[in-house]
């Protein structure tokens, strides 16, 4: 909304209005933003939770310093959410499709969150949410967003080719300002193709609709949706294990925020994409005041859920930022990095998935049920194995951060 009213006034030369034309700036803002509405106003949030008696209640599952959390407030999820929300719509052009595909998710996933969570806290119903509903309102945010960025016309790409290519399909020629002489054996096309990235691969792009035989985008959607909803049900259920410690989901997806500002900044600038020859995608600078803001608020939420927490983020917080991070990396074509940089996630969905699946299996051969891990999620056994909690949590910050440097090597490392 400030950016409409600066870029207004600009035209009348009002000093300091020309400052909201840049990306910079912008991310700046909102990172600040974020970071005041989630520390200075998220303390307010939490009193009124305490005062509504919305707190968490705890099962004895014979962890160091588990039964000292029961009472403390969750659904702090609304603390991320409004620490998001309010910069993007303050700083972000909201006509952007992927600002608008981002807020979408964003509201939707938290909105399944906190449907769980009230389930939880105010009808003293411990299942919450109903798996199967929260899997088709996954579904759902799954299948709007691939529809949006599969049809939409603003959804675009610039890549460069050799200057022999021939055109196909909606393909065409484009020419950048920043162009090098010396390049000359080089051109830039414009394509509304799903092309993505294939990390660690020369030429390290692919087209969903090659594998349909598709060139005109006709039956190329029967495989990018169903991917695109997979990927949002993973990654945010992989959040979602994750936040089973104090700081750790949070701490986590900050690291893997900075990392997806980094890819969408070098994505959305024509210089730079230029120079990794990766993908331009116009419009998506947009994306970096987006993502400023979820930084600053997952870095604002933990002041009160580091060790120890004041506040949990509950499945309204934890939901919602799987599902960010998932439609962010598919929004930028980033989305097959998502093994690497959320390895943490991953790693806490296998260990449940090897839990349950050898217990289950032992159980119907030998008639007793064995497990992998003292328990799951894989946070859960080391805790078991008498690490303190907030080790455990800093040594799986470190791991996130190794991957998430992985991440961004790997746009010159193929």
């Amino acid at each position: 909304m400030l950016y409409y009213l600066f870029d207004y006034l600009d035209k009348f030369n009002f000093p300091g209005a020309g400052f909201f034309q840049f990306i910079s700036f912008r991310a700046a803002m909102a990172l600040i933003t974020s970071l005041i509405v989630s520390i200075f106003f998220g303390k307010r949030i939490i009193n009124l939770l305490r005062k509504q008696q919305i707190g968490e209640t705890v099962r004895d599952l014979g962890l160091a310093g588990q039964l000292e959390k029961s009472g403390t407030p969750t659904m702090g999820g609304i603390i991320i959410l409004s620490a998001i929300l309010i910069p993007t719509l303050l700083f972000a052009k909201l006509h952007n499709i992927y600002v608008i595909t981002m807020l979408v998710a964003t509201i939707w996933l938290g909105v399944i969150g906190f449907l769980d969570d009230y389930i939880k806290v105010f009808k003293k119903n411990k299942e919450g949410l109903a798996g199967k509903s929260k899997v088709v309102g996954q579904i759902g945010v799954g299948l709007i967003v691939g529809c949006i960025l599969y049809f939409s016309n603003d959804v675009t790409v610039h890549k460069r080719v050799p200057a022999n290519y021939q055109l196909q399909g909606e393909e065409q020629f484009v020419t950048h300002q920043h162009q090098n002489d010396g390049e000359e054996q080089f051109k830039w096309i414009k394509t509304d193709d799903m092309t993505t990235t294939i990390p660690f691969i020369k030429g390290n792009e692919f087209n969903y609709n090659w594998l349909m035989g598709d060139s005109n985008k006709s039956y190329g959607w029967m495989l990018f949706i169903p991917i695109v909803i997979f990927i949002v049900i993973a990654v945010s259920n992989g959040a979602n294990m994750t936040d089973g410690l104090d700081g750790l989901a949070t701490g986590t997806s900050a690291i893997i925020g900075l990392a997806l500002a980094i890819l969408a900044y070098v994505s959305s600038n024509a210089k730079f994409a230029d120079y990794l020859n990766v993908m331009y995608i116009p419009l998506a600078e947009e994306l970096v005041i987006f993502i400023a803001a979820f930084v600053g608020a997952c870095i604002g939420f933990m002041w009160y859920n580091s060790f120890p927490a004041q506040v949990f983020m509950g499945d309204t917080g934890s939901l919602a930022l799987g599902g960010i991070i998932a439609v962010f990396a598919i929004s930028i074509r980033k989305e097959l990095l998502i093994p690497v940089l959320c390895g943490v996630f991953l790693i806490e969905n296998l260990s449940v998935i090897m839990q349950v699946g050898y217990f289950k299996y032992t159980k119907k051969r030998f008639g007793e049920g064995k497990r992998v891990f003292l328990m799951a999620p894989l946070h859960h056994h080391f805790q078991k194995k008498g690490l303190h909690e907030a080790k455990i949590v800093s040594r799986f910050w470190i791991v996130g951060v190794l991957l998430a440097v992985i991440t961004i090597v790997t746009l010159k490392l193929r």
